[in-house]
């Protein structure tokens, strides 16, 4: 049996582990008579529309700060290995592997379901977080452009959105998040995770560089839009090291505020990530999982309210001391987001009748 993962370029996941509601299991086997053949080492990106009804998902978790967000697209291409989304593409019959950075699927009637939501009678206006499951502004966007239609919509009804990215392809709507911002109706959070290039690439293999989001960070603060870094996932023995130079830079450029989670790894993560570590840094794998186990109850997850995005322990506390030093000596907050203004929205006209006034 073959089971050395390999090293796909641009790819994060080092396999395509079979998805938990899946009833059968797959796995490459050599049984003597040259009927095997080794994987393909590139693997292409498809994607596909996503026949959704709706595009508002709501949550009432009292880890965020919000009720209520927009993920325009299903699977993201930038195949952060850490991404705590990646078990949601098991529910598309899809493995959280390289399934979930190779098989996308696009919410092109985001913008009008969105009209669809704000012009019910019934609706009451909460900032939007957009691109929280997976990121927004991912290469596909730059031809289909989902997000930038979802941002004309609520620049038009003046409602408020958070919105976080790791992408400098956001720069490309600076226009319409300059004029919400003038009216306290955005802010924008761009995620650091490293400034070590190398080890970017590794995990984070398709997104903007660290240092080119750090250019993003001073592009759009110099526009007047409220910023905040997330130097999210923290990983123990692995970028934990970085906190403080990774807020000290996004201050530098900018950054008014910002936030940490440390690592979690549900479901498929279990499998994955330590498979990644194996591939990348064999030497330092055993003390890397060691480490998130001490934050995790000698876990690898905990999904209880209070505890999955802060971690418990000797440890957890040390990295959230830590950083909250770091804010302090940056001269940022550290803080969820900023307060947006609600008072300002409009429901959409949706019906071809103008209006009297």
């Amino acid at each position: 049996m073959h089971e050395t993962p390999l090293v796909r370029r641009g790819r994060g996941a080092v396999s395509n582990v079979t998805g938990r509601f899946e009833h059968t299991n797959h796995a490459d086997i050599d049984d003597g008579w040259s009927s095997y053949t080794e994987p393909e080492t590139k693997v292409s990106t498809h994607w596909r529309d996503d026949c959704n009804r709706t595009i508002i998902t709501r949550n009432q978790s009292p880890d965020i700060h919000f009720d209520r967000s927009i993920n325009p697209y299903r699977g993201c291409e930038h195949g952060c290995i850490y991404c705590f989304a990646r078990p949601s593409h098991t529910y598309l019959g899809h493995s959280a592997g390289l399934d979930f950075e190779t098989r996308l699927y696009a919410k092109r009637q985001a913008p009008a379901l969105l009209r669809a939501e704000l012009a019910r009678k019934n609706y009451q206006c909460e900032p939007i977080a957009i691109g929280v499951n997976t990121d927004a502004y991912q290469p596909l966007e730059k031809k289909l452009g989902i997000t930038r239609q979802i941002l004309e919509v609520l620049l038009e009804t003046r409602h408020p959105a958070y919105l976080i990215t790791k992408s400098s392809l956001i720069e490309r709507d600076t226009d319409i998040l300059t004029e919400m911002a003038q009216q306290d109706l955005v802010s924008v959070c761009i995620t650091i995770t490293t400034l070590d290039r190398k080890l970017a690439r590794n995990l984070e293999p398709r997104a903007t560089t660290p240092l080119r989001r750090l250019q993003t960070l001073a592009t759009l603060s110099n526009a007047g839009i409220p910023t905040r870094v997330s130097v999210s996932p923290v990983i123990p023995a692995l970028n934990e090291e970085e906190l403080d130079n990774i807020v000290a830079s996004a201050a530098s450029a900018g950054a008014q505020a910002a936030y940490a989670i440390v690592l979690r790894l549900p479901h498929e993560l279990q499998q994955l990530f330590p498979e990644w570590l194996e591939t990348h840094y064999p030497l330092r794998a055993a003390r890397i999982m060691k480490a998130i186990r001490s934050i995790r109850n000698n876990n690898l997850n905990n999904a209880e309210f209070g505890a999955r995005m802060i971690g418990s322990g000797p440890r957890a506390e040390i990295i959230r001391q830590r950083f909250e030093f770091a804010c302090k000596r940056a001269g940022i907050s550290a803080r969820r987001d900023f307060e947006l203004d609600c008072s300002r929205f409009t429901a959409p006209n949706n019906s071809n009748q103008l209006s009297l006034f």
